[in-house]
C-alpha cells in the first residue's frame, strides 16, 4: 500500500535507489515519449523550472546534484529511494538535497517545479548547474515545448 505523504523534507538518495531509477529510465525510454511543457523562469538570482506533467505520464528526473527547493502541484506518486513511492496530493513544498534521481507518475496534471539560487542567466548553464546528465533533460529532448521568463531583479 503506498503512504499519503504531507512530506516537507526528502532524504539525499541511495546508490541502489538511484540504480533502480536508471534501470526505469533505460526501460521506458524505449516506449513513445509524451510531451512535457518545461517553463524556466529566472528572477533575482533564482531558477525555477516547471514540468507539466499530463496524468498518466512517468518522468524521470536527472541525476540532481544540488540542494533545491522542489515544489509539487498536482497528485503524483514519487519515487525517492524508499521502499514504496510516496503519494502527494495538493500543493507540497519539499526541501530537497543533493544526490538523487527520482521517478513521478502524475495521477492527475501535475506541476512540478525545482528551484535553487544561481549566477546563471541561460537555461544550458543553469541545467548544466545542477546535474551532469544534460542530456537526459526533457527541456534538451524537445525544445519546442519550452518557455522562457527573464525577469528583472
Amino acid at each position: 500500500m503506498l503512504a499519503k505523504s504531507d512530506r516537507t523534507i526528502i532524504a539525499a538518495m541511495s546508490d541502489v535507489a538511484i540504480a533502480k531509477v536508471r534501470l526505469l529510465e533505460a526501460e521506458k525510454a524505449q516506449e513513445p515519449q509524451v510531451p512535457v511543457e518545461m517553463i524556466h523562469t529566472f528572477h533575482a538570482g533564482v531558477y525555477a523550472r516547471t514540468a507539466i506533467i499530463p496524468p498518466g505520464t512517468l518522468i524521470t528526473g536527472a541525476l540532481i546534484r544540488i540542494a533545491t527547493l522542489l515544489i509539487l502541484n498536482g497528485n503524483a506518486l514519487m519515487y525517492i529511494g524508499e521502499e514504496k513511492p510516496v503519494e502527494l496530493s495538493g500543493y507540497n513544498v519539499i526541501t530537497a538535497p543533493a544526490h538523487r534521481k527520482q521517478a513521478f507518475v502524475a495521477l492527475s496534471e501535475t506541476h512540478l517545479t525545482m528551484i535553487f539560487s544561481t549566477k546563471s542567466v541561460t537555461v544550458e548553464d543553469a541545467e548544466a548547474e545542477f546535474t551532469e546528465e544534460t542530456g537526459l533533460l526533457l527541456s534538451r529532448r524537445d525544445v519546442a515545448s519550452n518557455t522562457l521568463k527573464m525577469m528583472e531583479a
